[in-house]
């Protein structure tokens, strides 16, 4: 779609396109004629020749997907083509005991490995705005807010910290995925009966050519990998949207804590505004993943050795996780990489409710003294006093605490807890050598 470019960087489009699934069955095909070389099943001076025409400049990328249709899937034009490029003796041997799943599967195979390269790439890159934004702001403070009302104190690095960890797993998970994606030959129903003898070397082989995992059986009805994929790829978009989700919210002109880059954001009518346009793209892009991974989980159940209609539903929605999970984190890796963060507008609104973001400290302070039960009457009636005379929690509060409590107990610098601990232990998780 046109709209695709908004959300979807380019490098990772193409890496997704129609063209570059077309070009990886064609190093499927020639993979498998290279095995079956190597195996003895065809003979070695025609599968030369199959193997050279594997190029994908000879071929129609969308004639070939126009007529897939008649055959529900775009292996069975494709090796026709490739039959007729080949010509001869040769031809025969083209896609030789193989089945269109098996083409198909592991082209995907492919393209995901390839993509996922590049999404990791823009995670990593997510990853060191986070450590960046964690070091620098280990002791910023702000407001803690949980169900969007302040909480407690925290620090804006602790917020980042957060963000980090997620990140550096949901990348961690991607990449072992990567390193275990699996070849797929099992002929007609998983038999390879037309290799006879020969079919499990033919597999051996056929995965070295594609540097793949060798599956211990075909796996034409097994779709947990694909499962797998989609929801790790969920995840990762979900980890980039969340931390969107923060920076829009931060953002809101009556918070205004941070600030996307300037620039983009332009609305089309009002000019004072400025739109976290990064962050929606992120939003946007984990929906869209979300979605894609409810149709690859779908696939899991299916009949018998060969799927009808799940495994076909598969294609498309195996590149829309990819692109857009690498669309999420190159949006959120510009918002992160050129965030403006507004320190004194932190500490502003962290005063600016009175104290009460103190409400707990001062609890714990008075819970030493008369109890907790008593305690927590007391400040609980010293917020309502607040709240309906429009003064401080630390006013009403004079007559419970000593001058130098008061002190103590509403300086929001001194009740940050294990904060800065969780900075740097999030920190060192990600320097953590072949994380």
């Amino acid at each position: 779609m046109t709209f695709d470019a908004i959300f979807v960087p380019e490098k990772i489009s193409a890496a997704v396109s129609d063209r570059a699934w077309i070009e990886a069955m064609l190093e499927v095909e020639r993979a498998l004629v290279n095995a079956e070389a190597l195996a003895g099943v065809v003979p070695a001076h025609l599968a030369g020749s199959i193997a050279e025409a594997c190029r994908i400049e000879s071929f129609d990328v969308d004639a070939i997907g126009a007529a897939g249709r008649s055959a529900g899937n775009p292996a069975e034009p494709l090796v026709r083509a490739l039959r007729e490029v080949v010509g001869g003796e040769a031809a025969g041997y083209v896609h030789y005991g193989a089945t269109s799943q098996d083409i198909v599967d592991s082209a995907a195979m492919l393209v995901s490995r390839r993509a996922l390269e590049l999404v990791g790439d823009e995670l990593e890159g997510v990853a060191a705005a986070c450590a960046a934004l964690a070091a620098a702001h280990r002791l910023t403070l702000m407001a803690g807010r949980t169900l969007l009302q302040q909480a407690v104190p925290t620090t804006f690095g602790l917020k980042a910290a957060g963000w980090l960890v997620a990140i550096v797993a949901a990348r961690a998970r991607l990449r072992e995925l990567r390193s275990r994606l699996p070849s797929q030959l099992g002929g007609a129903a998983g038999t390879l009966a037309a290799m006879g003898a020969d079919g499990v070397t033919v597999a051996g082989f056929f995965a070295a050519e594609l540097e793949l995992q060798k599956p211990v059986v075909p796996w034409h009805s097994d779709r947990g990998r694909m499962a797998e994929l989609g929801s790790a790829l969920s995840v990762a978009a979900a980890s980039c949207a969340k931390i969107g989700l923060d920076v829009a919210l931060l953002e809101q002109t009556e918070v205004g804590e941070v600030r996307e880059p300037a620039g983009p954001g332009a609305s089309s009518t009002m000019p004072h505004k400025r739109n976290p346009v990064g962050s929606a793209i992120a939003i946007a892009c984990a929906r869209r993943v979300s979605g894609a991974a409810g149709v690859l989980e779908s696939g899991l159940v299916v009949e018998h050795e060969r799927a009808l209609g799940a495994w076909q539903a598969e294609w498309g929605a195996l590149s829309d996780a990819l692109a857009y999970a690498g669309g999420a984190a190159a949006a959120i890796r510009g918002v992160l990489e050129s965030l403006e963060v507004d320190a004194g507008r932190m500490l502003h609104n962290l005063e600016a409710a009175g104290g009460g973001v103190m409400s707990e400290r001062v609890l714990f302070m008075l819970a030493r003294r008369v109890g907790y039960a008593n305690a927590k009457q007391a400040v609980a009636g010293a917020v309502a006093r607040a709240a309906e005379s429009g003064g401080t929690l630390r006013d009403s509060l004079a007559g419970d605490l000593t001058a130098e409590e008061l002190v103590e107990a509403f300086d929001p610098g001194t009740y940050l807890g294990s904060a800065c601990e969780f900075v740097d232990a999030a920190l060192s998780y990600y320097r953590r050598p072949g994380r």
